[in-house]
């Protein structure tokens, strides 16, 4: 469960943490001239700043109620950080494009939460050579068409027993927020380390535990991230780095041994190679200008497993969600894509490039529900000007996504879910519309985005062909409910519950 701010703050590391900030202020108004020309922004309390109207478990909604008073460029102070938020397309394309090499780094954390590799390395390293090369790499070596292609073999299989486990059910309703995990994770796995560890154990516990205390730490307020230099010990002192380093130690010892069995001599090799296969080959050449250690392996494998293991079926589950809730647009959608598949019990992939109509419903979805709505945070290296406004270096900058996607000044009846709002639209999430940036843009942008992209077409494409979907007995479509839960991404807060009824060919009316 996400923790808040105050829930970490015993009486004596309060006091700790106010004697240390106040200090940390002090040499500050005697080093530092107070910023001028800054954009506006809500009232800042001593010390905190504006983190106690952060507080919320979601802070992209508090941040957008914001915007609508101070505007889409607002100036906040989280602890003690300088804090830029931009919240409409305009603005956020002088961050992402016009300023993007000075907006393209990232806060560096400081004391114990810096381990011998962060998690989500590629995602969260600041901007510097090491973080250019490993970009490099994602994209020229793992993620580029051609290889997202290859793995089409792993998302037939996954996706076929998917459908296969659900046909057998007997007409009850399934939790599909669950199954979809499940799939999307197995996937990922097959594909990264050349099998499923499902079920798996850990050092310290349950493959599904290990990987939503991950989440967890990834989405918890850590001291360290607001009040610089000494905020680490309120870190220390509510567990959080203890917490930590078992996970890390968990982790590390999970790609060891997924690296060992890779390096194993009498490994039974696979006609694909997987995401390790490919990584350790590259360590082995000796022309490479930047040589792959068995920690960089490992972190690229981390920025992989934990950055796709739940966007992907967050995103399926939004769409499910809304489809169930709009009648109109699930049996639009399903016509298109059996009148596309006829009589084949399933999606070919290689068919979903012509199904336009279900790639609106995801851009939609993209639109709607953005799995990580603020972004990862950036940090600016030097002095620029946002929108007139000066932006001073070490000034963190959020994106909000969420608040982009539903600005009535760019889209008409911005709350309702309506794919055809796309129809002859130039609109995209690749990073160059920037009313619809899920995956970012710039330096910075997601490198998986296609293979993110290919991954939810298809789960959909053959949930909504091969089965005709039904609420529970009792249940009403408004009854669905569309509240977000907190976090790192943010995920439906109630399950979703329907039930698949199998379809055959023959029911199909054109």
């Amino acid at each position: 469960m996400t923790k808040t701010f105050m829930d970490f703050l015993s009486p004596t590391s309060l006091i700790l943490l106010l004697l240390s900030s106040l200090i940390s202020i002090w040499f500050s108004i005697r080093i530092f001239k107070k910023p001028s020309n800054l954009p506006p922004g809500p009232p800042q309390l001593p010390i905190i700043g504006n983190l106690h109207q952060l507080m919320s478990n979601l802070p992209h909604r508090s941040l957008y109620e914001l915007s609508k008073r101070y505007g889409p460029v607002m100036h906040l102070r989280l602890g003690q950080v300088p804090t830029l938020v931009v919240s409409s397309p305009e603005m956020a394309k002088q961050v992402l494009k016009t300023h993007d090499l000075v907006c393209c780094s990232r806060p560096v954390s400081r004391g114990p939460k810096r381990l011998s590799y962060n998690f989500l390395d590629v995602a969260f390293v600041p901007y510097s050579n090491y973080w250019r090369e490993m970009r490099k790499l994602c994209i020229i070596e793992l993620f580029n068409v051609k290889r997202v292609q290859s793995f089409g073999h792993v998302r037939e299989e996954q996706v076929g027993q998917l459908i296969k486990s659900l046909s057998k059910g007997s007409g009850d309703p399934v939790e599909l927020s669950e199954r979809i995990f499940s799939l999307t994770n197995n996937v990922l796995c097959r594909i990264a380390f050349g099998k499923s560890y499902e079920g798996r154990q850990f050092a310290s516990g349950k493959f599904q535990a290990t990987i939503d205390e991950a989440m967890a730490m990834l989405s918890s307020f850590w001291g360290s991230d607001f009040f610089p230099y000494v905020g680490w010990i309120v870190d220390v002192l509510s567990g959080l780095h203890s917490r930590l380093e078992k996970l890390f130690h968990d982790f590390d010892g999970f790609f060891e041994r997924v690296i060992e069995d890779h390096v194993d001599p009498t490994r039974k090799r696979s006609e694909n190679e997987d995401f390790t296969d490919i990584l350790l080959g590259l360590a082995q050449d000796q022309t490479a200008s930047f040589r792959l250690t068995r920690d960089h392996i490992k972190a690229v494998l981390m920025n992989i497993f934990l950055g796709g293991i739940d966007t992907s079926s967050l995103t399926v589950v939004w769409a499910m969600t809304e489809l169930a809730r709009n009648p109109r647009v699930m049996q639009k959608v399903q016509a298109e894509i059996r009148s596309h598949v006829g009589k084949n019990s399933k999606v070919d992939e290689t068919l979903v490039e012509n199904l336009k109509y279900l790639k609106m419903v995801v851009k939609e979805t993209f639109r709607l529900h953005p799995t990580t709505p603020l972004l990862i945070p950036r940090e600016s290296t030097r002095h620029c000007q946002i929108s007139g406004y000066n932006v001073y270096p070490k000034t963190r900058i959020l994106v909000n996504v969420w608040a982009i996607g539903r600005d009535p000044e760019v889209w008409e009846n911005p709350g309702e879910f309506c794919p055809e709002r796309f129809e002859g639209s130039e609109i995209d999430f690749k990073g160059q519309n920037f009313e619809l940036v899920p995956f970012g843009a710039g330096r910075r942008i997601c490198p998986g985005l296609t293979m993110g992209a290919t991954v939810v077409e298809f789960i959909l494409a053959n949930l909504l062909h091969c089965f005709n979907w039904e609420l529970p007995e009792g249940m009403k479509r408004e009854d669905i409910s569309l509240e977000e839960g907190g976090g790192l991404t943010v995920h439906k807060k109630l399950p979703l519950y329907l039930v698949p009824v199998g379809y055959k060919w023959q029911d199909y009316k054109s």
